[in-house]
């Protein structure tokens, strides 16, 4: 098969500038992206320019998505030319300065995790009328090789026209560019014309810059089109088998991504949970993702499935070769899987070394790896984390590669994470959206075709100092390897020594830079930003010193911590270790933070084991870890206490659904989660005796609702509810209602009201009630319910409404006897209800989870 070597500059950078939902007033004149991408490293700079066209002071809000990796350096405000700069400070420091705001009674932190590649940043601030402001936002980021791509991702959303915008790309790649192309989810014929693309052998720039005219969704209104993803793609040419080596003022990058080199045989173990929390969606969808990727396997590839919940269970008792017979076999095996029972992480992953250690007939060159998937913490065997990280890493013994993948929030991210870095692999969290098997998928397929081992780059000892991380266990096809660091010596050329294993043979290739050669090519400062290798360095070093610290001892992290702190602050990165204090206004609120967060902040403590997953020992204190961090909405979950040898299990609390359905007619409660990607917006609900008809749209990379249209027919009133506030539309006068006030109006007896940042309500006498809440964590969104369902007609209809008029479960339909999965009739099909805990977001409920029959509808 013919490979292609696509690089892929992946910059998620998504805008949001918005105005709060009352204001209208609040005008976005202009707006700018502006991404300079030199060789692999990218600098952005966001710029947003507002006014405020009322006659009264006004908030205005500032929000942009960015990646994940990369690191914010500055941020400034300007109000009416007076420039309010962002400062960054160790984070303890800025902690300190933080809490002595928050004693008086002022606000919190600038940036949470959006999803599983963004974050957002978000900052708000007050302008007099006719004032103006001018928001600007800067980050870097070293761009990482996945899949032979190198992708730029703008999500565009400015949710309002705006009369100068303007993204501009700016790529200088010294190899060449071989391949450039753009795309869009929002692109029209009309939009087309605004999209420019200039090209040349090692540079490009793209620009898009619509009018007014052409952003407009509809000629007579003022939607707008832009709202989606603008992506850039290119590719480089490759020609030295050793890399590129560029040097600029004395620091040197080194890229190395060999292709079109036969591919080492895998042996791979699959470790499988299966425990109770994995039932429904979550093990339909990793059903999904090993079936195809069973298809995957090559024919030289030997694989084997363990599953666990508490009890381990080796689908065969060796590995065998994927032939087309064995994959089938296994084929069989996963669509058969189930999930019941409790979590023994450490068995399966001994259970699966242990096969390893015992296979026989594998090939002698080839590569080792178990992949384990787990969506929770472990609460069967050994349930101390501290010692199965032990247990795992003296029975790897440096022999395999350990792949760990969080499914879900229920896991703790830093202890699979610590556990892959220690054992040659790496930990990636699977996100519970509807995209979830092919994010299993895609997880493979980057691990997929190893084509070298053992690499190691050499160069001269007396001539470099500050060099990264140069040594790497596996090379995947379509991935990249990126070593930089500083030339001490005056040197005109500096030597590299590539040593490595292939499948079919050892390798040594060499390569020499001509220093003052090298440095010419980036004379042209028109596309490079400054001492960009340096920064580059700066960067790669401080998120290698942060990956290190992670899977070292204790004593060692400390030394590790401080040396990348010192970095971070030299060279104005906000990382886990430093925050940036954003000053704003005297008489505004001051001292906010934006802190880097990392994936294993996006856990809610609550739903941590807290001295649950420790032994007890006579005369001693449980151990702990995982402790609660005040401030965070997790998911309750009680943990499992082991005491001796008894193990005590509490329920297992999962997310948010997104519907909770009351019903009266079964007495039941019904959370439901409903596959909207196929669709714009669902139909709902809709009751011709109630006048009513309810329909809601899904968010942008979020598996919840952000967005509820709710139509009355007597009165004739449309209310349009959204995470940014209520638009109340009656005779075709609009009525804005803002979640940041409490609010009550009434329209010829239809009465709404909103309890601040809170709910929603809407309600007619002798009608049904429609609420909504607002959920703040992780990412905003409505949970929509009603209340007095008994005024439900028997024509209610929709993907909700046909539970309450035409569901009922079906005698004796227990499954398999048991008592937590039952079958329930709905419009004549039948649908597989799972018992489960849910989180509830009904503000009329106690406290605590809902106990309620779960299950995943398709409209």
């Amino acid at each position: 098969m013919e490979q292609r070597t696509l690089l892929a500059l992946l910059v998620f950078s998504s805008l949001i500038v918005l105005a709060e939902a009352q204001k209208p007033a609040i005008e976005i004149y202009s707006l700018h992206v502006d991404c300079k991408v030199t060789s692999r490293f990218a600098h952005t700079v966001i710029t947003s320019r507002i006014v405020n066209r009322a006659n009264e002071s006004r908030e205005a809000t500032f929000e942009v998505e960015l990646p994940k990796t990369a690191f914010i350096t500055n941020f400034s405000m300007s109000i009416d030319g007076k420039v309010y700069p962002g400062v960054i400070k160790e984070k303890a420091a800025a902690q300190k300065e933080y809490d002595t705001a928050v004693s008086r009674g002022q606000s919190a932190g600038l940036v949470k995790i959006r999803d599983r590649k963004l974050e957002l940043f978000h900052v708000s601030v007050s302008i007099a009328a006719a004032s103006k402001v001018t928001f600007e936002l800067t980050y870097e980021e070293l761009l990482k090789r996945q899949l032979g791509k190198f992708e730029l991702l703008i999500k565009v959303r400015p949710k309002q026209l705006v009369k100068h915008f303007q993204i501009d790309v700016h790529i200088f790649e010294p190899q060449g560019i071989r391949l450039l192309e753009t795309d869009s989810t929002f692109m029209t014929n009309e939009l087309t014309e605004a999209l420019t693309k200039v090209q040349n052998e090692t540079k490009a720039h793209i620009s898009f810059k619509p009018t007014v005219d052409q952003q407009r969704a509809n000629p007579e209104l003022d939607d707008t089109l832009l709202n989606g993803d603008f992506v850039v793609r290119y590719d480089v040419k490759r020609e030295a088998t050793a890399g590129d080596i560029q040097i600029v003022n004395g620091y040197f990058v080194h890229y190395f991504a060999p292709s079109e080199m036969p591919v080492f045989p895998k042996n791979v173990i699959f470790v499988i949970d299966r425990s109770g929390s994995m039932a429904g969606r979550k093990i339909e969808q990793t059903r999904d993702a090993l079936l195809k990727i069973l298809r995957d396997l090559r024919p030289e590839d030997h694989f084997g499935f363990i599953t666990f919940s508490n009890r381990v269970v080796e689908w065969k008792s060796s590995l065998l070769p994927a032939t087309q017979e064995n994959v089938a076999s296994a084929a069989a095996f996963v669509q058969t899987l189930s999930a019941r029972g409790g979590t023994d992480i450490n068995g399966a992953l001994l259970s699966a070394v242990g096969a390893l250690d015992k296979a026989k007939d594998l090939p002698e060159r080839s590569v080792s790896m178990v992949i384990l998937l787990t969506d929770g913490q472990p609460t069967s065997g050994e349930t101390n984390v501290e010692e199965i990280q032990e247990n795992v890493q003296k029975a790897i013994n440096g022999k395999y590669a350990l792949f760990c993948l969080g499914f879900g929030f229920d896991v703790s991210y830093k202890f699979l994470e610590k556990m892959a870095l220690s054992n040659g692999g790496i930990a990636r969290r699977i996100y519970e959206n509807a995209d979830a098997a092919l994010q299993l998928q895609g997880f493979y397929q980057e691990v997929a075709t190893p084509i070298l081992m053992k690499i190691e780059l050499q160069y001269p000892e007396n001539a470099i100092e500050g060099l990264t991380r140069n040594n790497f266990t596996l090379f995947f096809e379509g991935s990249e390897i990126v070593v930089s660091g500083k030339i001490r010596n005056e040197l005109d050329l500096l030597p590299v020594e590539i040593k490595a294993q292939s499948h079919t043979s050892d390798l040594t290739l060499k390569e020499e830079a001509n220093v003052k050669e090298k440095e010419q090519i980036f004379q042209d400062q028109r596309y490079i930003f400054g001492n960009f290798i340096e920064r580059l360095w700066a960067y790669l070093t401080i998120q290698q010193l942060l990956e290190k610290a992670i899977s070292a001892p204790e004593e060692d992290q400390k030394a590790l911590e401080a040396q990348a702190l010192e970095l971070s602050l030299q060279y104005s990165f906000v990382t886990p270790l430093t925050s940036m204090v954003v000053t704003k206004p005297a008489d505004q609120q001051q001292g906010e933070l934006a802190n880097k967060p990392t994936e294993a902040d996006n856990e809610k403590p609550n739903n941590r084991l807290v001295g649950a997953a420790s032994r007890m020992r006579t005369g001693s204190a449980p151990s702990r870890w995982g402790e609660p961090q005040a401030g965070s909405n997790w998911k309750l979950f009680s943990g499992v206490t082991r005491l001796k040898d008894r193990v005590r299990a509490q329920p297992v609390v999962h997310e948010h659904p997104q519907f909770l359905l009351q019903l009266p007619k079964l007495s039941e409660t019904i959370c439901l989660n409903i596959d909207g990607t196929a669709q714009p917006s669902v139909h709902l609900l809709s009751d011709p005796e109630q006048g009513l008809t309810v329909m809601g749209k899904l968010g942008d990379g979020t598996n919840q609702f952000v967005q509820f249209e709710i139509k009355y027919v007597n009165p004739p009133v449309q209310i349009h509810v959204s995470t940014n506030g209520i638009i109340v539309n009656h005779n075709n006068k609009n009525t804005l209602l803002p979640w940041t006030e409490s609010a009550t109006s009434t329209i010829q007896g239809l009465r709404v009201s909103v309890e601040k940042e809170r709910s929603f309500t809407a309600s007619l006498p002798d009608t049904v009630t429609v609420k909504i809440s607002l959920v703040k964590f992780p990412d905003d969104f409505l949970g929509l319910y009603f209340l007095d369902t008994d005024y439900f007609s028997d024509k209610v209809s929709g993907a909700l409404g046909q539970f309450y008029s035409k569901a009922q479960f079906k005698d004796n339909s227990n499954i398999n006897q048991r008592a937590d999965e039952r079958l329930l009739t709905v419009s004549g099909s039948e649908h597989r209800v799972s018992r489960m805990y849910k989180k509830d977001y009904r503000l009329e409920s106690a406290h605590g989870p809902v106990s309620c029959w779960s299950t995943d509808l398709t409209p």
